[in-house]
């Protein structure tokens, strides 16, 4: 039986979780897309810092932050999915073996004149398409964004900036954009490349998520012996939550963590669905307006679908302000605890995490204590640079 309650500015669900769902993405899955991440000239693992003061100001053991502002320069975690998809893509397409090739083969001039006839075709909110151009410019292939209507010319400009696409935003919804983007495909002979799943269009977003596991990968050996009891995730389509939460729960499966899954309230599109009580999945209508522009998404990602549903054992939908008060706290830290450069769709965890710490009553129902161990992971740097000086320091431009 689900559980509704209430605080100020967020709404939770407490699920009844379902133990026997099996984990779709594994440890596995996590070594085989580091294998490849490993072969960028590029990649290094993200810091995963501790927050020491905060963690003592709020009576827990730990709160880890695993901060992907740094990822490949490209100031969010998309990256990793957008070039581990295209890699396997690639490969598909010019009959080679994904477990014996890594980048380097793509540098010979043969296959790097195969990938310039290649061309991708993406919807995205911001990060997803900034990752989808870089991996395009790294394999030699071209590249069309399209963007939903509302969103900030800053981040086109940096999808642009990034590597090889053409960007465009449309006056659209986000799911009409992925419409958008799959008819363009069709039309065109381009290859779509979109990081939400739905029925007969499943292998490549499974392949953009298995590429966000190295994420995951780095996490678990970055935190050592040291167990995470609260995981809080933030989604928009819920591919990279669904993703990380399925491969912490088959690294930890003697003692899965508690997972909670954090959306912005005016698109809360994985909370929507849950609370409607069928199972399946539920689309928001209309164009929902939120500061968290990467989690800006009316439908959730079948993929991950089910072991969100089953697993996962709080879902939260927080308004704006709680996005806010994640990026001051991250910016102006406790003591001597590092800053953290987070955005909108970045810091919404913090804040949530930061709200239920505060209130004992949550705690109780969260069931935090003092030997508590929360991780958090900080998806996105300052994407909308002018928006994070306004909210962050109350100024712009």
């Amino acid at each position: 039986m689900m559980e509704d309650l209430t605080a100020d500015a967020i709404s939770i669900l407490v699920n009844k979780i379902k133990p026997g769902t099996a984990p779709k993405f594994t440890e596995a899955d996590g070594l085989d897309s580091m294998r490849f991440h490993n072969s960028l000239p590029s990649y290094s693992a993200t810091k995963l810092h501790f927050l020491k003061e905060l963690s003592s100001r709020l009576h827990v053991r730990s709160i880890a932050v695993k901060d992907e502002s740094s990822r490949f320069g490209l100031n969010a975690f998309k990256g990793l999915g957008g070039s581990y998809a295209m890699f396997r893509i690639l490969c598909e397409q010019l009959g080679l073996d994904p477990a014996k090739t890594g980048y380097r083969d793509f540098q010979e001039k043969v296959v790097r004149q195969q990938c310039s006839r290649i061309h991708f075709v993406t919807a995205t909110d911001g990060n997803h398409g900034k990752g989808v151009s870089w991996a395009a410019k790294l394999f030699g292939c071209k590249a069309t964004v399209y963007m939903p209507a509302g969103s900030v010319e800053a981040r086109r400009l940096a999808i642009e900036r990034a590597g090889t696409a053409s960007a465009f935003i449309t006056d659209l919804n986000y799911d009409r954009t992925v419409l958008h983007a799959k008819d363009m495909a069709a039309r065109n002979g381009w290859i779509l490349i979109q990081d939400t799943a739905w029925d007969g269009y499943e292998k490549i977003p499974d392949w953009i998520i298995k590429g966000y596991l190295t994420i995951a990968r780095e996490i678990t050996d970055q935190l050592k012996d040291l167990q995470p009891t609260h995981v809080f995730l933030q989604a928009g389509v819920g591919a990279m939550a669904g993703g990380v939460m399925s491969y912490l729960l088959d690294h930890y499966q003697d003692r899965p963590p508690f997972i909670t899954i954090a959306e912005p309230s005016q698109a809360a599109c994985v909370y929507h669905s849950i609370r409607n009580g069928d199972g399946q999945i539920h689309s928001l209508p209309g164009n929902s307006q939120t500061i968290m522009a990467g989690l800006n998404c009316g439908t959730p990602c079948k993929t991950t679908w089910q072991i969100m549903r089953d697993r996962a054992s709080f879902f939260c939908a927080c308004d704006d302000r709680i996005a806010e008060e994640g990026m001051k706290a991250y910016a102006h830290p406790a003591g001597n605890d590092p800053a953290v450069i987070s955005g909108e769709s970045g810091a919404v965890t913090l804040g949530l995490a930061i709200r239920i710490l505060q209130n004992p009553s949550l705690r109780k129902r969260f069931g935090i204590t003092e030997n508590s161990v929360i991780l958090l992971i900080n998806t996105e740097g300052d994407t909308d640079p002018d928006g994070y000086r306004r909210i962050v320091y109350g100024t712009a431009g």
